[in-house]
C-alpha cells in the first residue's frame, strides 16, 4: 500500500557557495544528499510492487546503454504527496530494446502501443502499469493537429509538455541517480499547488489540453494559474475548442473514465461547457450526474494498490449512455471515434454482470473463501456495476464484505508469509500453497472471546449506627 505523504515537503532552496575553504565540496555534498532525499522520497510514495519495479527498469536500461528517467505524473504524485497510480518512464532514445527486455525477463504484458510516440503502457505482477516511452520534441503546423515528433534530450522533451507540474523528471542512471530535472520549476508549482502551462501557446498547439486543464484541477484540488487562466479564457474566444479533433476527444473521454472521481470531472466539464463538445445531448438529467455520483462512491471501496482488473471505460460509457436515445449515442461515438468494441462494452457488461448476480444470490455461496474466489476472479466493472445498479441486498452485502472483510485478510497472506513456510517461490507449489493458506484464513472459525468475568458483589450498606472512627448508639 502507499506509504503516505509525510516526505512530501520539500525544499528547492539552493544555498549559495560562499567563498570559504572547501565550499565546493560542501555544495557538492549538499547536492548529494538532495539527490539522495528524493531517492528516499522515492521509496517512500511507491508500493512495494511499484518500487521494485523501478529498481528492475533501472537493472534493464543499464544493459541496454539507455539513460532512464522517470518523468510525468508518477514525479508530479511522488512531489506533491500523492498516490502513485501508474509510472511513467522516459528514455533518451529507442525504447524498443527495454520493452522487449521488460516483457521477456520480468513477465510485463503489452496494454497499448502509440508508434509515431515510440510509447508502450505495460502491466506487470501486482496490477503495477507503466509506460516507456521515447523522450521527443512535438512541433505543431496548425492548432490541434498532429504534431511532428523528433527524438529529444530530456530537458527539450519536458519542455514540450503541457504544464509544469508534469514537466519533471528523476534521473535513474548511475552516474546521476537522483538527480531531479525541472527546466520549467515544476517542483516550485507543485509545492504551491498550481497549475501553470508549460508555454504561452499551450492551448493552442494541442486545444484538447483545455479539458486536461479542467481534469487536472479537479483531480489534484490545484488552482490554475493566473496567465494561464487568462491563456485558456484567450484560446476559448479564438474558438480552439472546434480545433479539437475527435482523436483527441476520445483519448480524453478514456482518461476521464480512468478518473476514481470521474462524477466531478463530469461536472466540472459540465459547468465549464465542455460536455458540450461530446454532444449537446448532454445537459440537466441526460447526463446522469446522480449515477455517476453513485460509480464514484463505488470507485472508492476499492483498497488503493490492489490488482484489481478493471475496464473503467466499460462502466463510464453505460453511465453516459443510460439517458440518451440511439441517435444521440450514434452521434456521441463519432464525435469521440470510439472503435465498435468500445461502443459495445455496456451491452456486453450487463449481460455479464447479470450473470454474476444471479452467482452473488446463490444459496450455495456459504464460505468466505468461495465469495472471495468468485470476486477476486471477476472483472472489476461488473463488481461495480452491480453496487451501482443491483436492488438485491445480498448482492450489496456480499460485495462490501468482499472488500471490507475478506480481501483485506487475503492480502495480509503475503508472498513472504508464504516462503516461510519454505516454498520457493515463482514456482507452481508456491502460488498453490499461498491459495490455500488463504482459503484457511478466511474460512477459519474466528477464535471465542472469552467472557469478562463477573462482578463482584457490591459490598453490603454501611450500617447507620457507623460514623466516623467511633460507634455511636441509636437513639431510642
Amino acid at each position: 500500500m502507499w506509504r503516505g505523504a509525510d516526505s512530501a515537503k520539500l525544499s528547492t532552496s539552493i544555498t549559495p557557495a560562499h567563498d570559504y575553504p572547501g565550499a565546493e565540496h560542501a555544495v557538492q555534498r549538499e547536492g548529494e544528499d538532495r539527490m539522495s532525499d528524493y531517492m528516499f522520497m522515492l521509496e517512500s510514495h511507491l508500493t512495494g510492487e511499484q518500487y521494485r519495479l523501478v529498481g528492475q527498469m533501472q537493472a534493464a536500461a543499464a544493459t541496454t546503454g539507455l539513460s532512464l528517467y522517470l518523468t510525468g505524473g508518477a514525479m508530479r504524485d511522488v512531489l506533491g504527496g500523492f498516490p502513485v497510480r501508474d509510472l511513467d518512464f522516459t528514455i533518451e532514445g529507442n525504447p524498443a530494446k527495454l520493452v522487449k527486455l521488460m516483457t521477456a525477463t520480468h513477465g510485463g504484458s503489452v496494454i497499448s502501443t502509440d508508434e509515431p510516440k515510440k510509447s508502450t503502457q505495460l502491466r506487470f505482477e501486482g496490477g503495477v502499469t507503466a509506460e516507456i516511452a521515447m523522450a521527443r520534441s512535438e512541433k505543431f503546423a496548425k492548432s490541434g493537429a498532429r504534431p511532428t515528433i523528433e527524438p529529444a534530450t530530456i530537458h527539450e522533451d519536458l519542455r514540450c509538455r503541457d504544464f509544469t507540474v508534469n514537466a519533471v523528471a528523476l534521473s535513474l542512471n548511475k552516474a546521476s541517480l537522483g538527480l531531479l530535472v525541472d527546466p520549467t520549476n515544476g517542483v516550485g508549482d507543485i509545492e504551491r499547488k498550481e497549475l501553470r502551462a508549460v508555454h504561452n501557446y499551450s492551448f493552442y498547439d494541442d486545444p484538447s489540453r483545455m479539458l486536461r486543464l479542467i481534469r487536472f484541477r479537479v483531480r489534484l484540488g490545484y488552482t490554475i494559474d493566473e496567465r494561464t487562466k487568462l491563456q485558456y479564457e484567450n484560446a476559448r474566444e479564438a474558438e480552439m475548442l472546434s480545433r479539437i479533433s475527435p482523436d483527441a476527444l476520445g483519448r480524453e473521454l478514456r482518461n476521464t473514465a480512468a478518473e476514481p472521481d470521474a462524477h466531478d470531472v463530469m461536472a466540472a466539464f459540465e459547468q465549464e461547457k465542455l460536455i458540450e463538445l461530446y454532444s449537446p445531448a448532454l445537459t440537466g438529467a441526460k447526463l446522469n450526474l446522480p449515477v455517476f455520483s453513485k460509480l464514484q462512491k463505488a470507485r472508492h471501496m476499492v483498497p488503493f494498490g490492489l490488482d484489481f482488473r478493471i475496464n473503467p471505460m466499460a462502466l463510464f460509457l453505460y453511465v453516459l449512455f443510460e439517458k440518451l436515445n440511439p441517435k444521440e449515442r450514434g452521434a456521441l461515438v463519432a464525435a469521440a471515434e470510439l472503435t465498435k468494441v468500445e461502443a459495445a462494452l455496456p451491452e456486453k457488461l450487463v449481460i455479464s454482470a447479470k450473470k454474476l448476480e444471479r452467482d452473488l444470490k446463490s444459496p450455495k455461496l456459504q464460505k468466505a473463501s468461495q465469495l472471495y474466489a468468485l470476486l477476486s476472479k471477476t472483472p472489476g466493472e461488473q463488481v461495480l456495476y452491480l453496487e451501482v445498479y443491483s436492488t438485491q441486498r445480498i448482492v450489496h452485502d456480499r460485495i462490501r464484505n468482499y472488500f471490507q472483510k475478506y480481501l483485506p485478510a487475503a492480502l495480509e497472506v503475503t508472498n513472504d508469509v508464504v516462503a516461510a513456510t519454505g516454498v520457493t517461490p515463482g514456482t507452481p507449489k508456491f502460488q498453490r500453497v499461498k491459495d490455500e493458506m488463504i482459503v484457511a484464513r478466511l474460512d477459519a472459525r474466528p477464535k471465542k472471546v472469552a467472557p469478562p468475568p463477573e462482578p463482584l458483589p457490591p459490598p453490603p450498606p454501611m450500617s447507620g449506627f457507623v460514623r466516623g472512627s467511633g460507634i455511636r448508639q441509636a437513639r431510642s
